[in-house]
C-alpha cells in the first residue's frame, strides 16, 4: 500500500503516509530502525513506482478519509526506507500539490551531497534531516551506512540545503545509551546544528521495537544534559517521548489498513484494537494476518506492538 493512515504524529498533526519506497531499500542500517533490518542496502536513486500511481493512489486515500470526515494535516513521505532513494520524489511533490495540503519529508540526510535530491527536497513545505551524530565512529555504529557514503560530505549537504529551503526545516537526534549519550557527543552536535539553525530540534529515543535488541534508551541524566546543551547553542529544542496516541483512521478496509500502517509505523494492540473497533471489524483479522505470514508481535518496553512483516523480493 502506498498511501496510507493518516496517522497521529507528534510533529505533524494527522498525516497522510506516502510509502515510496518498497520494504526495505536504505542507505542505512540503523540499529535503532523501528521498521527492522534492512533487506536492501543501496545508494543508486531509481525509480520504484511511477508518480501517477503514487499520485492517484494518495488522491484516492485521500477521498476515502476525507469522505469519512477524517481530518489531515499533512501529506508525509515516511516510507520503509529512504524517501530520497525515489528519482521521482521531486515530480510526485510536484503532482501532489493539486491536493491543497503541505507536503513533508522525513529523510536520513545521506543523499543530500547529491546537488539535484537538494532541488528535490526544497519543494517539499517541511522537512526534517537526521543528525544522531557528527562523529564518524559513532556515526557508522548508530546508523550503520552503506559504504560509500561519507559523514563529511553528508554534513556538507546539509548545510548546502539550509541556504536554499525556504520552509520549515527541523532536526532529529535519537539517543542511544552507550553510543551517543555524552556530554561530548552533545557539544559536537549541538555546536553542527547552530551552524545549520534548524527552526526546531528534535531529540528523540527508542520508544519502538528496534533493529538490534542491545539498543535502549538513556538514562535522565544523559537526556536533561542534551537538552540542556541544545537549548543554549540550537535555540527551539523539543524530545518527541510521548506516545502519539491511537488515533489512526479506520477508513476503507482493516486489513488493508493495519498492514499499510505497520509497515512503516509499529501499532502497540491498544490502537490496532480501537481501529478495529471503529472499522466494525474483530481480532479475527489480526489473527488472520498472523496466521497467514503477514503481521508479527514483538513485545517491547512493557507493551505489545504488531509489525507487517517485509517481504523478500
Amino acid at each position: 500500500m502506498i498511501a496510507y493512515g493518516p496517522v497521529p504524529s507528534r510533529r505533524l498533526g494527522r498525516s497522510l503516509g506516502i510509502n515510496n519506497i518498497p520494504p526495505k531499500a536504505c542507505t542505512y542500517a540503523c540499529a535503532y530502525c523501528q521498521v527492522g533490518h534492512t533487506l536492501d542496502m543501496q545508494i543508486e536513486r531509481r525509480e520504484f513506482y511511477r508518480p501517477e500511481e503514487i499520485a492517484r493512489e494518495v488522491g484516492n486515500r485521500l477521498e476515502e478519509v476525507q469522505g469519512v470526515g477524517d481530518p489531515v494535516d499533512f501529506l508525509s513521505f515516511v516510507p520503509d526506507g529512504e524517501p530520497t532513494l525515489d528519482v521521482n520524489l521531486g515530480l510526485e511533490i510536484e503532482l501532489l500539490r493539486t491536493s491543497g495540503l503541505p507536503t513533508a519529508v522525513i529523510t536520513n540526510s545521506s543523499l543530500l551531497s547529491l546537488p539535484e535530491v537538494r532541488r528535490e527536497l526544497a519543494t517539499a513545505d517541511w522537512v526534517s534531516l537526521k543528525v544522531d551524530s557528527v562523529n564518524e565512529d559513532v556515526w557508522r555504529r548508530l546508523n550503520r551506512p552503506h559504504k560509500a557514503l561519507n559523514l563529511s560530505d553528508i554534513l556538507e549537504g546539509m548545510m548546502a540545503f539550509r541556504s536554499m529551503f525556504s520552509g520549515t526545516l527541523v532536526t532529529e537526534t535519537m539517543l542511544v545509551a552507550e553510543v551517543n549519550d555524552t556530554e561530548q557527543d552533545a557539544v559536537d552536535t549541538a555546536a553542527f546544528l547552530s551552524r545549520l539553525k534548524p527552526d526546531r530540534a528534535y531529540l528523540s529515543i527508542p520508544t519502538r521495537p528496534p533493529a538490534q535488541s542491545w539498543v535502549r534508551p538513556p538514562g535522565s541524566d544523559a537526556m536533561v544534559r542534551y537538552h540542556d546543551i541544545f537549548t543554549k547553542q540550537v535555540g527551539t529544542v523539543e524530545f518527541l517521548m510521548g506516545y502519539e496516541g491511537d488515533d489512526f483512521s479506520a477508513a476503507g478496509d482493516p486489513r488493508e489498513n493495519l498492514l499499510g500502517i505497520t509497515a512503516v509505523h509499529p501499532m502497540r494492540a491498544q490502537a490496532v484494537a480501537e481501529l478495529l473497533d471503529k472499522a466494525g471489524a474483530s481480532w479475527v483479522v489480526v489473527e488472520d494476518l498472523m496466521r497467514n505470514g503477514s503481521l508479527r508481535e514483538v513485545h517491547y518496553s512493557g507493551h505489545k506492538y504488531y509489525l507487517r512483516r517485509p517481504r523478500w523480493k
